[in-house]
């Protein structure tokens, strides 16, 4: 019996190739969608979860509170990590990871290794990096100890063993000896680094007494708690624990320190405070919305297509039963053919997510997979959910068909009820519904990302070459050697460029009332030629100025966000109030326009400009467009003459900039694929609800075209009823999508507005898309021959 089932659905495939075909895409194309979005969503979901303790490791962060304000930091300071280990017991041990950037020589091979970190010797311990070559517990242990990721080591050993050799570090060439050897760490890892330094080199070598400041913060801290430790209840002794220790300091600096544990686990999707937000649940809860709809559009299509063609198959049902087919094996076998159907659509939709996969993964700008089959767990559930579709989706069309009255049908008198009808008018309502809301999301996110780039940024980002020259001590001499090269219109240097890091200080200004006022003011370090290099707007005071020899040690330019937090409503009242600031005093002598040196995403924050040479490590070069190439050429050999030891590298400040906006593109980017493969879909199910009207109004059709009916008057006839549940289906998605997209939006701080000609735009593409489908087969039935169609009255 099973046999002859499969006998009658591959006969049933092939004499009607053109339906399995398009059912057959239909359903692959839907749970191709369906196994991307979901290797996605896994792999956002599983940051740091490879830990074996990931369940008791928790982040360290702070809400440090001013008399002006509330900073959300991502850590504490230096030295809450050793002394909480030395008075909770509940802290088993802790992690602190530092950002470094390092110069790291052998020999004439040479690199600036921005992706190393400075590490405590616990790192391994608390975390499960696996170390291939050295010691876990001690590798970390001593000054100048160093372990390498396996890419970091080729480039500097080949493949032989790297532990034991030593390595140069800094331009001051300081022996660093290779400790250890460690697997390169996964991609779903919040804490990435090719270079392990050791703690002591930072604390004991670079900044003394590092372990011992409570007013400094800059290191991430990771607490791994011992089993059963309730973190709430510990992070109710944090209060007293820093008034014990930091209590005096924070009284005198007025800024008063909350501490907070956060789940590692959490911290990817969920954390908010700045410098961690790299991932966003919010995107993930859109995408598993998008999964579900596009596989749901998917087997709304089998029924309706698998419906349009009960009228063919009415007859076969009908001898079936008369020679004594019961109605329970009627419907094995149709669900039997719609398992068959969707199990070849899961071998299609394998192939298609193996071939679709490296471009999936460079859309996403992650390797979420490397193969599709790295967990096998995964294709098996793909193949349990074809299973699931091939019997939910099969019940109907086999129900249906099963009961066709067998006298009826043989009289060719078949005619399908109005509930079946409505069922199937609702499901592509509902599928349409869904590719219209992609539709409108999909171009309020491509607005959202023009409007950022479009935006005043505040200074000019045009040719502008990026230089760090990591505080090299010929930095000026370079500057002033490439000023005079062809090319170049002007040099700078500073601290900081827009978009890029900048350092927190902590400040005293005298407020509007006359009092010095604490704050933590965002702080630029510049030389005399930044501002006028980018076009930032004086608003009162002055730049500064070679003229004025106390600009260098005794003089600030805020912007409009700083004048107002202390109270000024006109730029000019601040100009000469006093500021204490990092131990520089002095006055302010200028106030600029505000603008954007972070992200888009953030308000513009309260910031402070000053004069300080020595922290000055980037050199911006405006160079002319007109023979680019030539001009950075003729800056290498300047680098290369002035700086030999140091590999030459550069960046384009638009291009950093806009980075800033790159997981927003990703994520424009693969929300219109997957719009792409709704609409698609959409519009096959759209294509079988036509072919199976026109099956049923054959014969009015032929009745009308001898009656003097045109073509026109058949595309009409057959297309209008389409389009009314198309425009349906637009007024019950506009409002859904507006929702959605301007709940997405409160996530910019800068954001545009969701305009009227949005909608319009996607409900004329929706009509379109919908036209072109139903008009292949409206205008194949109009074009029939009328005589075929009649000749059985």
């Amino acid at each position: 019996m099973i046999k002859n089932y499969f006998k009658i659905a591959f006969r049933t495939l092939l004499n009607h190739k053109a339906f399995s075909f398009i059912n057959i895409i239909g359903l692959a194309i839907g749970m191709t969608a369906f196994f991307l979005i979901f290797l996605y969503i896994k792999f956002e979901l599983s940051y740091d979860s490879f830990h074996s303790k990931a369940d008791r490791i928790y982040r360290v962060v702070s809400d440090i509170k001013t008399p002006t304000e509330t900073i959300n930091a991502n850590c504490p300071s230096w030295a809450v990590a050793s002394h909480a280990k030395q008075e909770f017991p509940e802290i088993e041990s802790f992690v602190r990871v530092s950002n470094a950037r390092l110069l790291v020589r052998k020999g004439n091979i040479k690199f600036q290794e921005e992706n190393s970190l400075f590490a405590d010797s616990s790192f391994f311990q608390v975390f499960d990096f696996k170390l291939l070559k050295g010691n876990p517990q001690t590798a970390l242990k001593e000054k100048f100890s160093i372990i390498l990721s396996q890419t970091a080591a080729k480039k500097y050993f080949g493949d032989t063993n790297p532990v034991g050799q030593t390595l140069s570090l800094t331009d001051r060439n300081l022996n660093a000896v290779v400790t250890g050897l460690m697997q390169d760490i996964p991609e779903n890892s919040q804490i990435k680094a090719d270079v392990l330094l050791s703690m002591p080199t930072l604390t004991n070598e670079f900044n003394k007494g590092l372990d011992d400041q409570w007013g400094n913060y800059g290191n991430r801290t990771y607490l791994l708690l011992r089993p059963g430790t309730e973190p709430k209840v510990l992070e109710a002794k944090f209060p007293a624990f820093l008034e014990r220790r930091n209590g005096k300091e924070m009284k005198q600096s007025q800024m008063y320190p909350t501490l907070f544990l956060e789940p590692l686990r959490e911290v990817y999707l969920y954390s908010t405070r700045d410098g961690s937000k790299t991932g966003n649940i919010t995107n993930v809860y859109i995408f598993i919305i998008v999964a579900v709809f596009i596989l749901l559009i998917a087997c709304f299509n089998f029924v309706n297509l698998t419906t349009a063609r009960s009228a063919e198959r009415a007859k076969e049902v009908g001898i079936r039963k008369v020679v004594g087919a019961a109605r329970l094996q009627l419907a094995k076998q149709f669900i039997g053919e719609s398992i068959i159907i969707c199990l070849i659509a899961f071998a299609v939709s394998i192939l298609f997510s193996s071939l679709l996969l490296p471009l999936f993964n460079q859309l996403s700008g992650k390797v979420i997979s490397r193969h599709i089959f790295s967990h096998l767990l995964y294709p098996f559930l793909l193949f349990l959910i074809a299973i699931s579709i091939g019997i939910l989706a099969g019940i109907y069309p086999a129900l249906i068909l099963s009961s066709f009255q067998p006298i009826v049908v043989l009289k060719g008198r078949f005619t399908t009820g109005t509930k079946g009808l409505l069922m199937r008018k609702g499901l592509v309502i509902i599928q349409f519904t869904v590719s219209i809301a992609l539709i409108i999301s999909t171009i309020i996110v491509y607005n959202q990302m023009n409007y950022m780039r479009s935006q005043d940024l505040g200074f000019n980002k045009d040719h502008k070459l990026i230089i760090d020259t990591d505080g090299d001590s010929s930095k000026s001499a370079f500057k002033q050697a490439i000023t005079s090269l062809a090319g170049v219109t002007s040099t700078a240097m500073a601290g900081s460029v827009p978009g890029g890091g900048n350092a927190g200080a902590y400040s005293q200004i005298e407020n509007v009332k006359g009092d010095m006022q604490v704050a933590n003011l965002d702080l630029y370090f510049v030389d005399f030629d930044y501002i006028p290099q980018y076009k930032l707007k004086i608003l009162a005071g002055r730049a500064f100025s070679r003229d004025f020899q106390t600009d260098t040690s005794q003089a600030m330019i805020v912007n409009e966000a700083a004048m107002k937090m202390f109270g000024y409503t006109l730029p000019k009242q601040i100009i000469g109030k006093k500021f204490d600031q990092w131990g520089r005093k002095g006055v302010i002598v200028g106030v600029v326009k505000d603008f954007h040196f972070r992200s888009l995403q953030e308000v513009i924050k309260p910031l402070s400009i000053r004069i300080e040479p020595n922290f000055c490590n980037l050199v911006s070069i405006n160079i002319n467009s007109k023979n680019i190439p030539s001009t950075i050429a003729a800056i290498e050999n300047k680098w290369k003459e002035l700086m030999p030891n140091r590999p030459f590298s550069y960046y384009f400040l638009d291009d950093f900039f806009d980075k800033q906006y790159r997981s927003e593109d990703r994520f424009g980017r693969l929300f219109l694929n997957f719009a792409v493969f709704a609409i698609f879909i959409s519009c096959l199910g759209l294509l079988g609800l036509a072919s199976y009207s026109t099956t049923q109004r054959t014969k009015e059709i032929g009745i009308r075209k001898v009656m003097g009916a045109s073509v026109p008057n058949i595309l009409n006839l057959l297309s209008k009823e389409f389009l009314k549940l198309v425009t349906l289906a637009f007024f019950v998605a506009a409002p859904i999508a507006w929702y959605f997209m301007h709940k997405w939006l409160q996530n910019f701080a800068y954001h545009t507005t969701i305009n009227w000609w949005v909608f319009v735009a996607a409900g004329f593409c929706a009509l379109a898309i919908a036209l072109a489908t139903i008009s292949f087969q409206a205008i194949k039935a109009a074009l029939a021959n009328p005589v075929k169609s009649l000749r059985t009255e």
